[in-house]
């Protein structure tokens, strides 16, 4: 019996649609509404449903993947800052803060660097909107943290306790502890705007943390 021959694939079967591909153009269009809207019109007057509607989806879609606006604005901001980094020069770009050799010269770069991230409007709305939502939203503030804030946070203690190793920062210090002494001023400067945030103010901040405030 001869082997039956297969049926030609039709046009339809050739031009079906890639559904995998479909769902990442949609989620791709949902973090950016959500971005431009929050930066738009403030976190509090974003919706779902207005998310859905400039991102050209149904809200099913968003509620499909998300239970909230913040989880929405959260993975957005997830991956913009992923985006940045491999901009910079692939996934890899953060893996360590600078060493070369002066920690002091190096935590100055890394602050300065965030300073002007802050300030970028790109990152400042969609950022404020997730630190004040997580104030009163506890599950939030622990996504927020374990995603955006801690990563970055054990970079500065490898660091410190790299610098400790070569003598430059003392050995009986707790370097969790020792980090907040140069990320904190920084948060609340741009969160409470008590004061410009600038180079020289990180640079300062820096230079405080190292060598105390006692008279030398």
């Amino acid at each position: 019996m001869a082997p039956k021959t297969p049926a030609p694939k039709t046009s339809a079967a050739k031009s079906a649609p890639d559904a995998k591909r479909r769902s990442e153009r949609s989620r791709r269009a949902i973090y950016e509404a959500a971005l431009s809207m929050v930066s738009e019109v403030g976190y509090g007057k974003v919706t779902i449903e207005g998310i859905a509607a400039r991102a050209g989806v149904g809200k099913q879609t968003i509620y499909r993947w998300w239970s909230s606006k913040a989880e929405v604005l959260l993975e957005a901001f997830v991956d913009l800052g992923q985006q940045a980094a491999e901009a910079a020069g692939g996934e890899d770009a953060f893996a360590a803060l600078p060493d070369t050799g002066d920690v002091a010269a190096d935590l100055k770069t890394v602050l300065r660097a965030t300073v002007d991230e802050l300030l970028d409007e790109k990152y400042d709305a969609p950022y404020r909107a997730l630190a004040a939502e997580g104030v009163v939203n506890r599950e939030l503030s622990e996504k927020f943290v374990q995603a955006l804030l801690e990563p970055g946070l054990r970079l500065y203690v490898a660091r410190i306790e790299k610098a400790q190793r070569d003598g430059q920062i003392r050995a009986d210090l707790d370097p969790r502890i020792a980090m907040e002494l140069f990320v904190s001023p920084l948060a609340q400067r741009w969160l409470q705007g008590t004061g410009p945030l600038t180079h020289a103010y990180t640079d300062t901040v820096v230079d405080y943390a190292l060598h105390g405030l006692a008279p030398r």
